[in-house]
């Protein structure tokens, strides 16, 4: 039985690069949801708090840290590990 459906998410814009790669050989790609990357620009490069990045998306602070505590692992997977990293797809609606 499959668990339940994401509600959809707010996100304001589309990050300019889908594609961020090493400078060195890599040695796989991370799939970061568009989501879960506006997660991470609200709250660790704006400095929104969770319950106003929260209210920004349109989701609870639950959902929110669960994107963003994703986000930060595939960030850190990336980097640590010298694999590329790729932002596409997720349930999202782009406000416009």
């Amino acid at each position: 039985m499959p668990g339940r459906r994401r509600c959809r998410r707010w996100v304001e814009r589309l990050p300019p690069a889908n594609h961020f790669i090493p400078n060195i050989p890599y040695s796989g790609v991370v799939v970061l949801r568009i989501e879960e990357f506006e997660a991470f620009r609200l709250v660790d490069y704006l400095g929104l708090t969770q319950h106003e990045a929260a209210a920004r998306m349109g989701i609870s602070q639950k959902a929110l840290w669960n994107d963003l505590r994703s986000a930060r692992f595939k960030i850190a997977d990336a980097i640590i590990n010298g694999k590329a990293i790729r932002i596409e797809g997720g349930n999202f609606v782009l406000r416009r």
